[in-house]
């Protein structure tokens, strides 16, 4: 009984260590890539619902993107929205990392799945996490939405993210900090199960075929591999879930999107569909060097904390 109790209360404490490892490396990651998040936000917003012949429809590169923000705002704009970001990572991340190694043990105790196993335990921590995260998600959009308006010579909405928090449910409703909850949560169902299990596969396939140990060589092809895998499968639900979150609703409560379905098809029949994969570049250049900051120092700190590799 003794044993069964000390059992209990060890594997809470490896737990709660990789809840603060996860959280802690997830800030490292994320202040180091939010500006290139930041530029595939306002990439994936430019010509919103403006037809083909609009001028505001003339293609954007994301450099120039990137450029004008420092020349209106400085170089304090690239990072319009890094404390909203943080505050969700402190949620979405340790539940979807930790929630997928201890589902993925659950299953299999030597954690040899298979690649779809493990896609799908991807997926559906990643689903969890976003819902728990979701509003502090749709504070970072905004936020970082905000930016157009300051280009524009207006007001932006939001003075930080507790404002943002206070408004949001003042003007839409508590419900309204779960707008675009449905695109958000498929996005992170495709990108977990690109990004965990394409990471996992790649990194146990590297070691056990003596390519490489387990090392930052092996952390960083790992990364290269799940960062592409999940751009491609999460960009377009990444276009959806941005704009349903953007919107917000006119003083007749009237809004451009009515559904996540509908704004899929009002995008693709006004834009075009290659809209759907707007700001695949700078989104790829994120997810790519995101994953290797994280898994770096993820890995690291376990390796300080004497805790096993993922």
């Amino acid at each position: 009984m003794k044993a069964n109790v000390h059992g209990h209360k060890e594997t809470r404490t490896r737990t709660g260590i990789k809840v603060l490892l996860t959280s802690l490396s997830a800030m490292v990651a994320e202040t180091s890539t939010f500006p290139i998040d930041l530029t595939k936000t306002r990439l994936q917003l430019h010509g919103e619902s403006q037809p083909l012949s609009s001028s505001m429809r003339r293609p954007t590169k994301s450099f120039r993107v990137a450029a004008g923000i420092v020349r209106d705002q400085g170089v304090s704009g690239l990072y319009k929205g890094l404390s909203s970001a943080i505050i969700r990572h402190l949620f979405y991340t340790p539940i979807r990392i930790v929630g997928y190694e201890n589902l993925r043990n659950l299953v299999s105790a030597d954690g040899s799945l298979s690649l779809s196993s493990k896609a799908l335990v991807g997926g559906i921590s990643g689903a969890i996490a976003q819902f728990v995260a979701s509003p502090a998600d749709l504070v970072k959009v905004r936020m970082q939405a905000d930016g157009r308006l300051i280009n524009k010579g207006l007001q932006p909405r939001y003075k930080g993210p507790f404002d943002a928090f206070n408004k949001i449910v003042a003007m839409e409703g508590l419900g309204g900090l779960w707008k675009g909850v449905l695109p958000n949560v498929q996005r992170a169902f495709l990108v977990n199960m690109g990004e965990l299990a394409c990471y996992d596969h790649a990194k146990r396939f590297v070691i056990n075929n003596q390519i490489s140990d387990d090392n930052i060589y092996t952390h960083i092809l790992a990364s290269i591999m799940s960062g592409l895998s999940a751009t491609m499968l999460s960009c377009p639900a990444d276009v959806v879930k941005t704009r349903m979150m953007n919107q917000a609703a006119s003083m007749e409560g009237n809004v451009m999107y009515k559904s996540s379905y509908d704004c899929l098809v009002k995008t693709v029949k006004i834009e075009g569909l290659t809209a759907l994969w707007k700001g695949f570049f700078p989104t790829w250049a994120r997810l790519g060097p995101w994953q290797f900051f994280f898994w770096v120092s993820y890995e690291k700190f376990r390796q300080i904390s004497g805790l096993s590799s993922f």
